[in-house]
């Protein structure tokens, strides 16, 4: 298979994985990068010597043998070029959140349609082995329809990034968007099929009085049309980061978790248990799995669905209705009520 051309946009320290992950690819060849500051740019050149380096991302649509890109900017960026991207007759692999609206993220659904590109969001955790066994699983039967769901997350508090964009509540929309938005699509994830979200109720701390916004600690339950629900957690007020998904259905239950040290290490401990009637199993996991593991998943995954190998598993769809499931919980934060989806 002939391998795509890649454009990056963003070389900060999640695109400098992005990069690591597409040059790594026997799918994919990185030749251009697209970076802000000076500093970036020459990181990425002396990372990837063969990439040609652009200091705006314009010069870098304008190439025409690049076949698809790849965007990890700051959210508030994420409509204004992966539009341009698209109109530049790419496809466009998103970095999550897909938007800071549902409008945006239609508009960018429609735009892909119309030029009959792929639009791919990173909801990478889709690509695990871990928290991808568990749907597997799920779909397989292996606990009858599941009824509830636990998705909780522990870690450290988040970087500033790039000029402290992240701690800038106009430029990140919200903090639930920006981490928890993988947790609502896991949850929906593991429930299609068998039922879709309806409402959601949520809440939120802050450790900092001045900086009410700045959500270090939030918790939602998403009900589903089943009766089924789930419940969202995660602090930043803590440590490390630990992970755990648990999934109860009729028949049996499952309890998969992960810890590293922080978010993106490449030597974590997870596991996965699997209990129906009195029995209790553990199932191995042979793969590695963590986001940098993922993010090459995705790459690959991306590249065989370009190439006609199959489907996307993370779709503008999908990202859309991320977006729209961590809006109406910070609608439901701001309103101490329960909010229809």
């Amino acid at each position: 298979m002939e391998k795509v051309r890649f454009g990056l946009i963003g070389y900060g320290a999640w695109g400098s994985h992005h990069a690591r992950a597409i040059s790594q690819s026997p799918s994919a060849e990185l030749i251009a990068i697209a970076a802000r500051s000076p500093e970036t740019r020459k990181k990425a050149a002396g990372d990837h010597p063969k990439a040609q380096i652009f200091d705006d991302y314009r010069k870098l649509l304008e190439r025409s043998d690049i076949e698809a890109v790849a965007v990890v900017l700051p959210t508030d960026l994420h409509f204004e070029i992966g539009s341009a991207v698209l109109n530049a007759g790419k496809h466009l692999l998103l970095e999550k959140p897909m938007a800071l609206s549902v409008e945006h993220c239609d508009r960018m659904n429609a735009l892909a349609r119309e030029k009959g590109l792929l639009l791919a969001i990173g909801h990478e955790f889709r690509l695990s082995s871990l928290w991808g066994k568990v749907k597997q699983m799920i779909d397989a039967g292996e606990i009858g329809e599941p009824l509830y769901a636990l998705i909780e997350l522990w870690r450290r508090p988040y970087r500033l990034g790039a000029g402290g964009w992240r701690y800038d509540i106009n430029r990140v929309g919200n903090w639930i968007l920006e981490e928890p938005i993988h947790f609502f699509d896991l949850a929906r994830w593991y429930f299609k099929g068998v039922a879709d979200p309806v409402s959601v109720f949520a809440q939120a701390s802050s450790k900092q009085p001045g900086h009410p916004e700045l959500q270090d600690n939030f918790s939602a339950t998403l009900r589903f049309s089943n009766g089924g629900y789930a419940v969202i957690s995660q602090t930043l007020a803590a440590w490390e980061h630990h992970q755990v998904v648990k999934v109860t259905g009729r028949e049996g239950a499952l309890w998969a978790s992960w810890s590293g040290a922080i978010d993106r290490t490449f030597q974590p401990t997870f596991s996965l248990r699997h209990q129906r009637g009195d029995k209790l199993v553990d199932i191995p996991i042979t793969k590695m799995t963590g986001e940098v593991y993922e993010l090459s998943e995705q790459v690959d995954h991306f590249c065989d669905a370009l190439r006609g190998k199959g489907k996307l598993l993370t779709t503008g769809e999908d990202g859309k209705w991320s977006v729209a499931m961590c809006l109406k919980a910070q609608q439901s934060v701001d309103r101490k009520a329960e909010v229809p989806l």
